[in-house]
């Protein structure tokens, strides 16, 4: 059976991805999910898990060299997923340490950790073993307005937030192990994911969440900032792709070949949530584009991002499977049905910083 280490599988994309491994190889895999269960990172993700005899939960921050060496020490890992990071853009700007922190020190806590434990005595490592790196397509700045400019794998990186900069510098640390000791490492830079379990500060919960409250929905600067966007479970098959398929030591693009404008984003939301709300919902008459309400830009806010995911397409076969309006919809059918997680995930501490960035 074959042992994979996930650190913040509590938090969105994580999740998703232990519930996608779970449901495509069932009893033939065994899951460790390492999570701090910071703000973002939430076990309700995982209930139904819980009483998997192959799925362990281990709550400890990657920073923690200690708690990490256990983990490999108690456990044979063949797979290691690393998706724990701080992610968010404006939270970054507000606190740029805790990004460096989690981000780059982590990332080197996880390296020098799998390194270890992977490494033989008289050199090389053991067979079958491999590291993943999660990141980002933010790392390589923002495109000019240009429909035929993308991201690729060779693109120079060119980050402008604190987040994107700790996100690129973590993705360098893992390019040097590879490079200096063979490490067997493979980087993923994705684009804007969205669909379950998502919190409600990215753009697109917080859109729903709002819109069925009749709340303001903050839009920043113009609206027309470009984002690529992907189904997260698209994103979970992809990951699982690049472990099995992908060549040794290369970095992959996931893109979703979905750009769009945000406000965009926020129009397609409100016709949808119009279509899907029955007819008698009371929630129905607070929908409406007269929510909209213009923020002052994010500082440092990157125009545009798409990625060409032409390398992944060619060497793996992957390719997005979900088109934007399809994925939109399954989201707020997601949401409709498990309103009990988001009011859970929205209070608290939640509240205060949504107040502290957009006001009421």
């Amino acid at each position: 059976m074959r042992t994979y280490l996930v650190t913040g599988g509590a938090g969105f994309i994580g999740s998703n991805y232990i519930h996608y491994m779970f449901r495509k190889y069932g009893d033939q895999i065994r899951i460790i999910n390492v999570d701090l269960l910071t703000y973002a990172g939430n076990l309700e993700n995982l209930k139904d898990l819980e009483n998997k005899p192959n799925y362990t939960f281990v709550k400890a921050d990657i920073c923690d060299k200690e708690a990490i060496s256990r983990v490999f020490a108690e456990n044979d890992i063949d797979r290691v997923v690393h998706f724990a990071a701080e992610s968010h853009v404006d939270r970054s700007i507000r606190n740029p340490e805790v990004f460096v922190q989690t981000n780059v020190l982590g990332t080197a806590v996880m390296l020098n950790c799998a390194k270890a434990a992977w490494e033989l005595p008289e050199g090389g490592f053991k067979e079958g073993k491999k590291f993943l790196h999660v990141s980002t397509d933010e790392v390589y700045g923002s495109l000019p307005d240009d429909e035929n400019a993308f991201f690729y794998e060779t693109t120079p990186y060119d980050p402008h937030s604190p987040y994107s900069a700790s996100k690129a510098g973590a993705d360098m640390l893992v390019k040097s192990y590879m490079d200096t000791y063979h490490f067997p490492a493979n980087i993923t830079n994705c684009s804007n994911n969205y669909g379950p379990y998502q919190f409600p500060e990215k753009l697109i919960p917080l859109i729903i969440n709002n819109a069925l409250q009749g709340r303001k929905l903050p839009v920043y600067g113009d609206g027309k900032n470009v984002r690529d966007w992907l189904y997260v479970e698209d994103h979970a098959k992809a990951i699982d792709m690049v472990q099995e398929q992908g060549r040794l030591f290369e970095t992959y693009n996931i893109g979703g070949h979905n750009e769009k404008r945000n406000i965009d984003i926020i129009h397609i939301i409100i016709d949808t949530l119009q279509e899907m709300l029955p007819e008698g919902d009371p929630r129905k008459a607070l929908v409406t584009r007269d929510l909209i309400s213009y923020v002052e830009d994010r500082k440092g806010h990157d125009r545009r991002y798409a990625i060409a995911p032409d390398k992944i397409k060619k060497e793996i076969g992957w390719q997005p499977e979900t088109m934007f309006k399809e994925g939109i919809r399954k989201t707020i059918q997601w949401f409709f049905e498990h309103e009990e997680w988001m009011k859970n995930v929205t209070s608290g501490d939640y509240q205060k910083y949504y107040t502290e960035m957009y006001g009421k």
